[in-house]
C-alpha cells in the first residue's frame, strides 16, 4: 500500500504546517491589541501638531521657512518607505511596493529622479534588488519602535531637502483602517502641504523666542519626526492584523486539505482491501 503511505506522509506534513500557522495567528492576535493601543495613543499628538503647523503656515510672518516653500522645478523626489521586518503578512508589503513602482514610473516619465529611504527589512531588500537609489535604511525596529531609532534616516532626508538635492519628500506606509482592511497611504512631508482643515489667513504673527528661524527649525523637525513615527506605528498594527488574517486563512486551507487527503486515503485503503478480497476469492475459486 505504497500510495497510502505517501498520502499519510502528506497529511502529517500539512498537520505540522497547520500547527505553525495557528501559532503565528495566536501570536499576532496577542500583539495586535498592544500595537493598536500605541497607535491610538500617538494619534492625538500627531493631530494637534498638524493643527499647530497649519496655524504657523497661515501666519503673516516675515520669515518663511524653507520647509514651507513650494519649489517650482521638481527634479528629484524622495520617498520614506515604511514596511515590516518579517513576512507571512499576506500581500501587505507587496501591495504597497506595487503602488510605489507605479508612482516611480510616473515621475520618471516626467524626467524626475527618485531617491528612497527605507524603514523595515522587506523594503530594504526589495528596493536594493531593483537598484533604486537608496539614501539610508533602518531595520529591526521591533514591535515597540522608538523615535530615537528613526532620527538618523529622517535627518538624511531633511539634509537632502535643505541642500536642494531633493525637491519633494513623501512618506509611504500601510494605514490601519481596521483588522480586515489596511490601505497603502502616501503623505507629503516636504514642502509642508496645505492644512486639511481650512485655516483663516492671519494678519498677525507669533512672537518667537529667541528668533523665528530657531523655533521653526525645532518645531518643524519635531513635526516631521512625529509623522514618520506615526506612520511606523500604523504599519506595525497593519502588519499584525494582516498576518493574523493571513495565518487564519492558511490554517483553514490546511484543515480543508487534510480533510481532502483523508478522503483520498480512505478511498485508496478501501480499494486495496477490495483488491485483496478479490484475489482471495479468485484463488479459492481456482482451487
Amino acid at each position: 500500500m505504497a500510495g497510502g503511505r505517501e498520502i499519510k506522509t502528506k497529511i502529517k506534513s500539512v498537520q505540522n504546517t497547520r500547527k505553525v500557522t495557528r501559532a503565528l495567528e495566536m501570536v499576532s492576535a496577542s500583539k495586535i491589541r498592544k500595537a493598536q493601543d500605541r497607535m491610538k495613543t500617538s494619534r492625538p499628538y500627531a493631530r494637534v501638531i498638524k493643527q499647530v503647523i497649519g496655524h504657523l503656515a497661515q501666519a503673516n510672518s516675515d520669515y518663511r521657512h524653507p520647509y514651507m516653500v513650494e519649489r517650482k522645478d521638481v527634479k528629484r523626489v524622495g520617498y520614506v518607505i515604511v514596511s515590516s521586518d518579517r513576512g507571512l503578512a499576506g500581500g501587505l508589503n507587496n501591495n504597497l511596493f506595487r503602488k510605489l513602482l507605479g508612482e516611480f514610473r510616473k515621475w520618471q516619465e516626467q524626467g524626475v529622479e527618485v531617491d528612497v529611504v527605507t524603514i523595515g527589512q522587506k523594503a530594504s531588500v526589495f528596493f536594493r534588488r531593483i537598484k533604486v537609489n537608496m539614501l539610508a535604511s533602518v531595520t529591526h525596529l521591533g514591535d515597540q519602535p522608538h523615535v530615537e531609532q528613526l532620527i538618523g534616516v529622517i535627518k538624511v532626508v531633511l539634509d537632502a531637502y535643505s541642500a536642494g538635492t531633493v525637491d519633494r519628500v513623501f512618506v509611504c506606509y500601510n494605514d490601519f483602517v481596521n483588522t480586515m482592511t489596511q490601505r497603502a497611504a502616501f503623505d507629503q512631508l516636504l514642502p509642508l502641504p496645505a492644512p486639511e482643515t481650512q485655516v483663516a489667513k492671519h494678519d498677525w504673527d507669533y512672537i518667537y523666542e529667541p528668533d523665528a528661524q530657531t523655533v521653526l527649525d525645532h518645531v518643524l523637525t519635531r513635526y516631521i519626526e512625529s509623522l514618520v513615527y506615526q506612520a511606523v506605528l500604523e504599519n506595525v498594527a497593519s502588519e499584525h492584523a494582516a498576518r493574523m488574517v493571513a495565518m487564519k486563512a492558511a490554517s483553514d486551507n490546511a484543515t480543508k486539505l487534510i480533510g481532502t487527503l483523508n478522503l483520498v486515503y480512505n478511498k485508496a485503503r478501501q480499494a486495496a482491501i477490495t483488491q485483496e478480497i478479490s484475489e482471495i476469492v479468485g484463488g479459492a475459486a481456482a482451487v
